[in-house]
């Protein structure tokens, strides 16, 4: 990272001497595990452009939310790529606040991805953001401890299967806790754990008519089964625990059982990260009794352009370079096939190689497949999502409602009183907002 004098030098220099300065880029981006590879493959695409600096701007996921959603509501510019999610794309590029990326290089291929993952990244059929890698929800388990304490988790477990199984792999004297879980306060922390785990009981956030549904048996079924799971099998502190904080615990052997995003399968099956790497099995995300609803997870991490850069064409060069098949290639060629993007183009999950080397990987094409965003309740909704709610206010509501179960994890309200807390502020925000509309 260069400072502003020394940048200031080389541009006097190159106007004395006639030699064009490079242009810098900066990124705004999630600190977790694929981007920060990506961050260390950058001297691949300076290479290609020598006329191109990169600047990071690294930050732990709700940061980095905060930072990007002022920086382009107020058009300051701080950055030229953002990282965000299917969340934010077809809201802000409504709002005229994304680059259309209709003009990538024809190798490119935008074809090649994965249509649950592209329909969510564009508007009338443009593409407004590359996704860099994209993920659905499931359950990674300590096949051992599952062994050791002589219970079986089928393929398609039902929540009793992950709450029997917890109870049998608990072992609190040796450190080892039988699930894990997102604790940490957060639309995209603990919500979109609960958002989804909700949607398995057959819950909704919203009725037809816009009224928040906290006060039905489906939330307050979904809440108390997770707090007694948590309560009586999770590790200590859950509530400060994202998806980095019980990545870690998982890969240390601490969880039994650890149900998350897809994209955590290739690094707690890495022998150099990973302590439990060779006794790591999968299942589909769990479902209540027989409704055949599993959770409806669906996000991915993308790269998009906000429209007050000065430095369009550059920034589509490095979004190009960093969701294209060639970076795939470089990721498997430093660290294997296993370590590569997964769940945004077609062709990985027709490679040979990565199907051999990722025994994750049918499971998780399985289950972004499966995944119904317009219908992520089996209930009817006005809404549209899966575990977020695609309207602007959900980032609000999202973590507001968030730090009232986060609190009831942290044993600091109860369960009844988190579930009125969030029954009120969602139905103040909501109707300030003008719904319905």
């Amino acid at each position: 990272m260069r400072l502003h004098t020394i940048l200031l030098g080389a541009c006097s220099l190159a106007a004395l001497t006639g030699v064009a300065s490079a242009e810098t880029l900066t990124i705004a981006t999630v600190n977790n595990g694929d981007m920060i590879r990506m961050q260390k493959l950058t001297d691949d695409f300076t290479a290609q452009h020598p006329d191109i600096d990169l600047e990071w701007v690294t930050l732990e996921e709700n940061v980095l939310r905060q930072r990007v959603t002022t920086d382009i509501a107020t058009n300051s510019g701080q950055y030229d790529v953002l990282t965000i999610g299917n969340y934010e794309v077809p809201i802000w590029a409504k709002q005229d606040w994304l680059l259309a990326l209709n003009d990538l290089p024809a190798d490119y291929d935008a074809g090649d991805l994965l249509p649950a993952i592209a329909g969510g990244l564009s508007v009338n059929d443009t593409l407004y953001a590359a996704p860099f890698y994209g993920e659905s929800a499931m359950v990674m388990y300590r096949t051992d401890l599952a062994e050791k304490a002589g219970v079986t988790i089928p393929a398609e477990p039902k929540w009793d299967d992950i709450k029997k199984a917890a109870a049998a792999m608990t072992d609190k004297d040796a450190g080892i806790y039988g699930i894990c879980l997102r604790g940490k306060a957060g639309w995209g922390e603990n919500m979109a754990f609960l958002g989804a785990m909700s949607n398995s009981y057959g819950a909704r956030w919203f009725d037809m008519d816009w009224k928040p549904q906290f006060d039905t048996p489906e939330w307050k079924a979904t809440l108390t089964d997770y707090l007694d799971l948590m309560n009586n099998y999770g590790p200590p502190g859950a509530s400060s625990n994202g998806f980095n904080e019980n990545l870690a615990l998982f890969q240390q052997g601490k969880c039994g059982m650890w149900i998350d995003a897809t994209v955590a399968a290739s690094f707690v099956t890495d022998p150099d990260e990973s302590k439990v790497a060779d006794s790591v099995g999968f299942a589909l995300f769990p479902e209540k009794g027989d409704l055949g609803n599993r959770g409806n997870w669906l996000w991915s991490w993308n790269l998009a352009i906000p429209a007050s850069t000065q430095k369009a064409d550059a920034a589509k060069a490095f979004v190009a370079w960093a969701t294209s098949k060639h970076y795939t290639d470089l990721v498997a060629e430093q660290d294997g096939w296993r370590a590569a993007p997964p769940g945004t183009r077609t062709s990985l999950y027709e490679n040979a190689d990565y199907k051999k080397a990722a025994p994750f990987a049918e499971m998780t094409l399985e289950s972004i497949n499966a995944v119904d965003t317009k219908k992520p309740s089996v209930q009817d909704i006005p809404y549209t999502g899966a575990q977020f709610v695609s309207i602007p206010e959900f980032q609000g509501i999202g973590t507001a409602v968030g730090q009232q179960f986060s609190a009831a994890l942290a044993g600091n309200t109860t369960a009844e009183q988190a579930l009125s807390n969030a029954q009120q502020l969602t139905s103040r925000e909501m109707m300030k907002a003008g719904y319905p509309k």
